[in-house]
């Protein structure tokens, strides 16, 4: 794990919308997401998400955009939001220059610990792009399990991006939070 600094969590505000949605964008589209493993360069373009739907996570009372600091820049975030007996993680992104050296697993450990302790739940569910094999079998090794549930992809709804394929649909993974 890169060590130069260690990583440090608050909330996200109003004022990191515009830091965050950009952050966001680096790690999943265009070319400079390929710098990193998480890019969705190659099954969508356009935008993944706007500062609209990053400002309704901020101010919606039932999530919180985690956003993650090293010494005093924004290099990652992740969404939480309290859905009964289990919270949801989305939103994750790491800027594509901090991928690859274990910050991704810190960050994911402690949002599950926030979801346990601040709302007691007993699960994290998240959905992922079913194409993504590479990205799901990362969650497992931190063990989520995948349902084989399945919901489709947006398709026409560019807020999503647009997707250079026609057979893209989000599948639910689990990780009990014990």
């Amino acid at each position: 794990m890169d060590t130069a600094a260690a990583p440090t969590f608050r909330d996200a505000t109003d004022a990191d919308v515009d830091v965050l949605v950009a952050l966001i964008e680096s790690a999943y589209r265009g070319d400079a997401s390929r710098a990193g493993w998480t890019t969705e360069a190659d099954i969508l373009q356009g935008q993944r998400t706007d500062p609209e739907g990053v400002l309704a996570v901020i101010k919606s009372p039932d999530s919180r955009l985690l956003t993650v600091e090293r010494e005093g820049r924004v290099v990652a975030c992740c969404q939480l939001e309290h859905r009964g007996d289990h919270a949801y993680f989305g939103m994750f992104a790491v800027s594509p220059a901090r991928q690859g050296a274990g910050l991704g697993k810190v960050i994911i450990a402690e949002a599950e610990r926030r979801a346990r302790e601040t709302w007691g739940v007993s699960a994290m569910h998240m959905t992922v792009i079913s194409v993504r094999e590479d990205l799901i079998a990362w969650y497992e090794r931190r063990g989520y399990r995948r349902t084989g549930e399945t919901s489709p992809f947006p398709y026409g709804d560019e807020r999503f991006g647009i997707p250079l394929r026609d057979d893209l649909r989000f599948e639910l993974l689990v990780k009990p939070l014990a």
